[in-house]
């Protein structure tokens, strides 16, 4: 027992939670009470009393026997992505991209319903919003949502379609869970995603996953131009290379540093 432990500033409660948490995997996304119980080593009483104050909290879903995570758990990460300096780090090769395109480029975590703004790269102001580190836009009509979307697990990108409050922000915005499904599947299988002028109209944008070690997406990195100075055609003969290029070097960065 830790000196905090014997002090009295130990809660034992909340490391139960995170273990529990922390005992869905890729190689075990789902769990029933006993194998929770198991895989932390606390009584079936205890981690069903923690399962069910997760699954009020939305943190884990249940079909009446298993559980499993939610996006929700994506959030518990934001704080700590969000204190890695990854501006500093990725900030150089931002720079560069960002001279070869001519164009903004950006970097965004996933925290759904939305992405956050956690790096940018400015050349002018091409959309009506300002955007800066912190803000926030919806993934379901972003390239760099829909790049981070694609990384999801089958159940958790369902629950958010189904869950998903999608707005006609423009004439070309996809809405229908059946379309967004099929334009994320696409991002997975292209490794890039393209959004022409559905977030705003005159605004398109291509974005590729930056990469942690186990290649999961763990960001995006995404070039955006007004539609009167660059094609989708363009956008993807130009930008696309540069932008993968960049997304690998700022994934090494990370990486070597232990930071994804």
């Amino acid at each position: 027992m830790s000196a905090d432990a014997s002090t009295g500033t130990f809660l034992q409660g909340l490391e139960r939670g995170l273990a529990v948490i922390r005992a869905f995997s890729a190689e075990t996304p789902s769990l029933t009470l006993s194998e929770v119980a198991r895989d932390v080593g606390i009584t079936p009483a205890t981690a069903r009393r923690i399962l069910l104050t997760l699954e009020q909290l939305g943190y884990v879903r249940s079909d009446g026997r298993r559980f499993t995570l939610t996006p929700r758990v994506l959030a518990l990460g934001w704080a700590y992505l969000s204190s890695l300096d990854l501006g500093d780090i990725a900030g150089p090769f931002m720079e560069e991209l960002s001279a070869q395109t001519r164009e903004s480029c950006s970097i965004a975590t996933l925290d759904l319903p939305d992405i956050v703004y956690v790096a940018r790269v400015p050349t002018r102001r091409i959309m009506t919003v300002a955007l800066g580190v912190g803000a926030r836009l919806p993934a379901y009509a972003t390239s760099m949502g829909r790049v981070l979307l694609a990384g999801l697990p089958e159940d958790e990108l369902t629950a958010y379609l189904e869950s998903a409050e999608t707005e006609q922000l423009t004439e070309h915005t996809l809405t229908s869970p059946e379309e967004l499904r099929d334009v994320v599947r696409r991002a997975g299988e292209d490794g890039y995603a393209l959004v022409d002028q559905e977030l705003e109209l005159g605004l398109r944008s291509i974005a590729v996953p930056i990469l942690d070690s186990r290649g999961r997406a763990a960001a995006a990195l995404n070039v955006s131009a007004h539609a009167s100075r660059s094609t989708k055609a363009a956008l993807e003969s130009e930008a696309l290379k540069p932008l993968q290029d960049c997304a690998e070097q700022i994934g090494t960065a990370l990486r070597r540093r232990g930071r994804i």
